[in-house]
């Protein structure tokens, strides 16, 4: 009797170092939808495992971090309430990524299971490399 191994999903390692918030989002988002694989259907989750590394070392160009806002409202009169980019970091560059790969990706089913497929790789540092 033969036993079907389950299929591992596959990793791919994504490096932000040096590249565009727009851009390194989009590239992951191509990846979560599956439009790089060649079996691409619209109505299927990809296998495939997104670990995006150097989040810390994205770029942005001009004047976005003090000029970007950012708007929350909750329903209620006057809670406005507005932050920047420069704010938003602050809190963790990772929750602003998931927030621009969510806004890149289709809104429906298949949206929550994509994203649970993000991982972010934190840099250890070896402390006597170079000695």
């Amino acid at each position: 009797m033969k036993t079907n191994p389950q299929k591992q999903p596959n990793k791919i390692t994504y490096d932000a170092q040096g590249k565009p918030l727009g851009r390194a989002a989009s590239d992951v988002a191509k990846i979560l939808i599956g439009k790089d694989n060649v079996n691409y259907s619209p109505n299927k989750i990809e296998k495939s495992m997104v670990e995006v590394k150097n989040i810390e070392g994205l770029i942005f160009t001009g004047k976005k971090l003090t000029q970007k806002k950012y708007y929350t409202h909750s329903g209620y009169l006057g809670n406005l309430k507005e932050f920047t980019l420069e704010e938003k970091l602050s809190k963790g560059p990772e929750k602003l990524f998931v927030k621009t790969v969510s806004g890149m990706l289709a809104k429906n089913r298949l949206q929550k299971l994509q994203i649970k497929r993000i991982k972010f790789l934190k840099e250890t540092k070896v402390p006597y490399e170079g000695i």
